[in-house]
């Protein structure tokens, strides 16, 4: 019984390794400053060896969803929708953050409340799409996400 057990579980790896052969969707959580936008921000791994890119991304919580980053225009900061999408190099990451590249949500359906999940379909054109479940956090600090992204990095170089 115990081989049988071994076998079903060996038979397994290759799919949970093939999981992220693509691009993995980490640390995301969405908030909001008012009842009628929202965004969500997160930490996009690529595992495969040809760049990737967002080039769009969808939820039913808003009557539009965009990919929005912070450009200078004039001296000062402004949010602006990006049309060509957050590249992702080969083997490398992309983080989505406050007062850079983001997920924008524009005209919620309801307000984004704390401890709800929000569902988002991104998609990577031909590196495929990934559908998430996005806690929403409106909490959260800008500098939380970014603590816990380097501890995961200097737990990984640790082992």
């Amino acid at each position: 019984m115990k081989s049988i057990y071994l076998a079903a579980v060996a038979a397994l790896i290759p799919f949970a390794a093939a999981a992220h052969d693509g691009v993995e969707v980490q640390d995301a959580y969405a908030r909001s400053a008012n009842p009628v936008t929202g965004a969500a921000f997160m930490v996009l791994s690529n595992h495969a060896d040809r760049d990737c890119r967002l080039s769009g991304a969808s939820s039913d919580v808003a009557e539009r969803v965009e990919l929005h980053t912070h450009r200078e225009v004039d001296g000062v900061m402004k949010m602006t929708e990006v049309d060509e999408g957050f590249p992702i190099p080969a083997n490398g990451t992309h983080e989505l953050a406050r007062g850079g590249d983001h997920v924008m949500f524009l005209g919620l359906k309801s307000p984004l409340e704390d401890g709800q999940t929000i569902p988002l379909t991104l998609d990577f054109g031909d590196c495929g799409t990934e559908q998430v479940e996005v806690p929403v956090d409106n909490q959260r600090t800008p500098e939380h996400g970014k603590a816990m992204h380097k501890m995961g990095d200097m737990e990984k170089a640790d082992h």
